[in-house]
């Protein structure tokens, strides 16, 4: 099979959305986030409806984790409600929807890498907007992909965000910067490029549900920043802290690896380590040594 020919993409400025320009294949309509607002409905079905769309992919969200703590009203309304409206609107103008979802709405507690049959239980209000939004898009709209990523760093930086965590240690090393970074939280970073690809792959594929979707392998935050600055040939001072230490206001899971199971049960191929992305988005910024 091949993707839709004609693919709508909400969230054409973020990380990912950048990187779904650059690598979607056939017919790509583009809406910024100050283009379409997916939480006012009638604007979502009107725009939805107009472009007349076989596909909309949804990577509006509102992903400062911490700051969702203080504004939950605000993440359940982009989310869950935002995502429900623009999963309605794609089941009328006769379309499938892609929700990108994330590990954090998992616990955790597993020790083990997360499948898609495995039982979510997020410890954060964003992780559990993200879960509510997954259930609002199953129930709208039967032609769904579901894919729950992690860790997401790109060449557009995430938008909200003010560039992604790559950028921030780069720029703290080089302005001499102790860093202090968590080491007991374990996920995989991955690049969105790689993600975009795998979307793109899954869209042609036709085979609807849920999907975990991530580079392979594992590391914690700090390890990841101590890769990072090995392959920029920098040397900061880098101290491995607890996530009590930190003391953030959202609870993050400890271990939030995922198994991308539903990909390889679709006969698509795995993404490659987190190690080899890291260093090729590296080399596209000019920050690469060695």
């Amino acid at each position: 099979m091949t993707a839709p020919a004609r693919t709508l993409l909400i969230g054409s400025q973020g990380q990912l959305g950048s990187d779904l320009r650059r690598v979607w294949d056939g017919e790509l309509v583009s809406f910024a986030h100050g283009q379409l607002d997916i939480c006012d409905r009638d604007q979502t079905h009107a725009v939805i409806a107009n472009a007349a769309p076989q596909l909309v992919i949804n990577t509006a969200a509102y992903h400062r984790v911490d700051d969702c703590e203080e504004n939950g009203d605000r993440a359940f309304q982009v989310n869950a409600l935002g995502a429900k409206n623009v999963a309605d609107a794609a089941r009328e103008a006769g379309a499938a929807v892609i929700f990108i979802s994330t590990d954090y709405v998992f616990s955790g507690d597993k020790g083990s890498p997360y499948t898609e049959t495995d039982i979510p239980m997020p410890l954060s209000v964003y992780g559990a907007s993200k879960l509510a939004g997954e259930h609002l898009v199953r129930q709208s709209n039967p032609r769904h992909y579901i894919v729950r990523s992690s860790g997401l760093f790109g060449l557009a930086g995430a938008s909200g965000k003010g560039g992604n965590f790559v950028e921030t240690m780069l720029r703290k090393a080089k302005a001499g910067e102790p860093l202090r970074v968590v080491d007991d939280q374990v996920s995989t970073p991955t690049l969105t490029y790689d993600l975009a690809g795998k979307l793109q792959e899954l869209a042609a594929t036709g085979r609807y549900g849920l999907y975990h979707v991530t580079n392979s392998g594992q590391t914690s935050w700090c390890q990841f920043a101590a890769k990072i600055f090995e392959l920029a040939g920098l040397q900061p001072r880098l101290t491995p802290i607890t996530s009590d230490e930190l003391a953030a206001p959202a609870a993050r899971p400890a271990y939030s690896v995922m198994e991308n199971r539903a990909l390889t049960d679709a006969g698509l191929s795995q993404p490659r380590p987190w190690e080899e992305a890291l260093a090729d988005y590296l080399r596209e910024k000019g920050h690469l040594v060695r």
